[in-house]
């Protein structure tokens, strides 16, 4: 199948002349995951999301693959075990989108942390998570902390512990996975809303969709259909008749980004605040962001906000634990906002809220997954496609084997192992700088788009003359083009927002070449001046979204 923007209106005429087995509702990483899961073992899958693939909750997290060391404290050490686990599998299986971050954890008198618990603690997670030896952690006295983070505040420093998490672009690991899962035949489709499920003897038998982009409508048929929809799985249900018992509470989260000449932040910091919540600071790019917040959320889903009373939570923690910094509000250059969906827990707070993924059948068949963890998407896709591929054979007696993903790369971690990726690195960043890049601009090339940097490099050559022309330095140029024929990148936002996390991470590159790229896009697309004009005022709005508070 081909996954190119240009082939998208053929691509939903053809899926309305199939069968699936399998369907999925949602475009995050969990349905990425799972179309994945049931592509390798020979199940015909179909997918289809409303927005951009990962535009929810998958692009919207604390970009951490990371083993829930807080899960200890609610003595949850199955997850613990399974989700620390699960770590290294997504590093090893995508070292391009996931690297290795070593983690300080700052003690302070009367702080949540203590100097016993916390090293038992780390203990604990080393053995359950499965922790390599050279990532054991280790603890530290209060001079060592502040050697390696000089930032943290100095009054009441105990020591401190570091470990080992793991760092990730969430929205790109989403598209890895999805990529990963055409080439073994999957067929999903982005901005492609369910409007409702086809149904025959009061069993759910298709979904009805509507092209978001073009108003055109399909109806799809399939044996099973799974709804993996993150935030909506509820709004799905009650279209099923099928929302009881259990469902979703919602919680948003923020993170405030800041530039490294404001906020010189070494190393990563995980740090509780004065109302005993915790904090993560974490360098990227020349940038340091820090969040989240865990506040309960009711407003628009495709919408969450930064309002000014998250941002001065985050500001305030800052400055509880970097005094020296003095932090203002109009410090940061970008933030976004994404919500949890978590599974509702009578009388208990947001934060004390369970990750745990469950999985629901209702009457007409319709399975859904709801609750979860980005670090968990793989054993997620495993458990439901497990399900799927049985009843799959109670009723056609085919047998679609077990998980194959286990030891998979997605697509671009084709490197021959995480322990390859930094050679490789070094040789495709050469490659890049023979062609013409900077150092900078060949090194981040390769570590966006690991084993498919040759087709960047490729498309390079190809655009050099339009790149001379339009303006656009060539890799920009390339980016677009390769978004738009193999990433079914369909709007501007598609590519600042989740094919190159700009608008988080580089907000004035985004100014500098936005409307280069949507005059780009629109002549590739094909839009008339009225769709352009959608794209352009959708893509100002997410850029104001992520630097503008909302008031309250």
């Amino acid at each position: 199948m081909s996954f190119s923007s240009l082939d998208r209106e053929k691509q939903l005429e053809k899926m309305t002349k199939e069968e699936y087995d399998l369907f999925v509702v949602g475009g995050g990483i969990t349905g990425a995951g799972i179309a994945l899961d049931a592509a390798t073992r020979g199940m015909k899958i179909g997918l289809a999301e409303m927005q951009d693939f990962a535009a929810g909750t998958s692009s919207r997290s604390t970009k951490l693959v990371h083993g829930g060391l807080r899960y200890l404290k609610q003595f949850e050490v199955k997850m613990v075990a399974e989700v620390g686990k699960e770590r290294a599998i997504v590093y090893e299986n995508g070292p391009h989108v996931t690297t290795p971050e070593w983690m300080l954890l700052p003690m302070h008198k009367g702080g949540t942390f203590g100097k016993f618990s916390t090293g038992i603690g780390l203990r604990v997670y080393d053995f359950l998570a499965g922790v390599k030896k050279s990532e054991w952690r280790t603890m530290l006295t209060a001079d060592e902390v502040l050697e390696r983070e000089p930032l943290v505040k100095k009054n009441d420093l105990l020591g401190g512990g570091r470990y080992v998490e793991y760092k990730t672009d969430d929205a790109r690991l989403t598209i890895e996975v999805m990529k990963e899962a055409v080439r073994f035949g999957a067929e999903p489709v982005n901005y492609a809303k369910v409007d409702g499920l086809i149904y025959e003897k009061g069993k759910a038998a298709g979904v009805k969709i509507v092209d978001v982009l073009s108003g055109k409508t399909y109806e799809i048929r399939a044996k099973k259909i799974v709804n993996a929809t993150g935030p909506w799985v509820d709004e799905l249900r009650e279209k099923d008749h099928s929302k009881e018992g259990k469902h979703l509470q919602l919680t948003k989260g923020i993170h405030l980004v800041f530039d490294q000449s404001r906020f010189p932040l070494k190393q990563a910091v995980y740090f509780d605040t004065p109302d005993k919540r915790m904090v993560f600071a974490i360098p990227r790019e020349g940038k340091t962001y820090v969040g989240t917040t865990d506040t309960v959320y009711k407003s628009d889903k495709a919408k969450p906000r930064m309002t000014e009373a998250d941002r001065k939570y985050v500001v305030d923690s800052i400055n509880y634990m970097f005094p020296s910094l003095e932090i203002k509000p109009e410090d940061a250059e970008s933030s976004w906002a994404g919500l949890r969906p978590l599974i509702h827990e009578e009388g208990k707070d947001p934060s004390e809220i369970s990750r745990k993924d469950e999985i629901w059948t209702s009457n007409s068949g319709l399975i859904t997954i709801a609750g979860g963890k980005l670090t968990g998407y793989r054993k997620m896709a495993e458990h439901i496609v497990n399900i799927v591929g049985d009843r799959l054979k109670d009723e056609t007696g085919r047998d679609f084997g077990t998980c194959k993903t286990r030891n998979m790369p997605v697509s671009g971690g084709h490197v021959g192992g995480a322990s390859s990726f930094p050679q490789f690195k070094k040789i495709k960043t050469q490659e890049g700088i023979a062609l013409g890049l900077t150092e900078q601009e060949a090194e981040r090339l390769a570590q966006r788009y690991g084993s498919n940097v040759d087709q960047l490099f490729e498309i390079i050559g190809q655009v050099k003359e339009e790149a001379n022309r339009t303006g656009i330095p060539a890799y920009v140029l390339a980016a677009v083009e390769y978004a738009i024929t193999e990433e079914l990148a369909s709007t501007p936002a598609d590519f600042f927002v989740r094919r190159t996390g700009a608008v988080y991470f580089n907000i004035d590159w985004v100014r500098q070449y936005k409307d280069a790229v949507v005059n780009y896009m629109a002549v590739r697309l094909n839009w008339t001046d009225e769709q352009k004009k959608q794209h352009v005022d959708y893509l100002n709005e997410q850029i104001n979204e992520a630097v503008v508070p909302l008031a309250e």
